[in-house]
């Protein structure tokens, strides 16, 4: 058997193509012969070898997503020269506007039949992206007086819950004006906590992207 001289552009491309289909087909409508109909005559073999299962892939689809976010975050945390609040605003902001963002709302993926893919990603919010770097810019921002809470670590979870998840119109299938309502309440509690990070910019992007998912399903 010819040795794969390119195994990275393999699993990429297996990735590629798997990532589309979970995002037009869902999960569970997905099956490795579709992923494999599709990588340009390589066989199934081919898949075997990286992955032993579709729910590998499945798990490697997340982590590669949760990758590309963490980079940037890692950038923000790390950041110098700004206080906990302030690291937070640029933080809402880089997300939002991140170039696939765009792509990915008009996509237009059904996370209802996703329900694995939607668990990996809440999984590694609360167990990696929170305590990781959202955790450490909120005890910076409660020493340097710029966020009051006595529970940091469950305040961090909260943040990314409410803005990943809930405020996600691909997960609640959510209109321009419930998305609105949405973001004037996490705007009421993010305040009660001494954090008034979002504002009028953040309204008009999410209420875009949320008009690009409505229109492309």
């Amino acid at each position: 058997m010819a040795r794969n001289k390119h195994p990275e552009q393999t699993v990429n491309l297996i990735l590629d193509v798997a990532f589309r289909f979970f995002m037009e087909k869902g999960y569970e409508h997905t099956s490795i012969q579709d992923i494999i109909d599709h990588l340009g005559g390589l066989s199934k073999g081919a898949i075997y070898h990286h992955f032993k299962s579709k729910e590998d892939i499945l798990v490697a689809v997340t982590d590669r997503m949760m990758a590309d976010s963490n980079r940037m975050l890692a950038q923000i945390r790390d950041s110098e020269g700004l206080t906990g609040k302030e690291k937070l605003k640029v933080l809402f902001k880089a997300s939002i506007n991140r170039p696939e963002q765009n792509d990915l709302f008009t996509a237009a993926p059904d996370f209802h039949h996703n329900e694995k893919l939607l668990f990996s990603i809440m999984h590694d919010t609360v167990k990696e992206t929170a305590p990781d770097y959202i955790l450490p810019i909120l005890k910076q921002g409660i020493s340097d007086g710029s966020i009051k809470t006595d529970y940091p670590e469950q305040l961090a979870e909260l943040i990314l819950l409410a803005a990943n998840v809930w405020m996600n119109p691909m997960i609640f299938d959510s209109s321009v004006e419930e998305t609105y309502r949405k973001f004037m309440v996490l705007d009421q509690m993010m305040k009660s906590f001494g954090l008034d990070v979002l504002d009028e910019q953040l309204l008009e992007r999410i209420t875009e992207l949320t008009s690009i998912y409505q229109k492309s399903k």
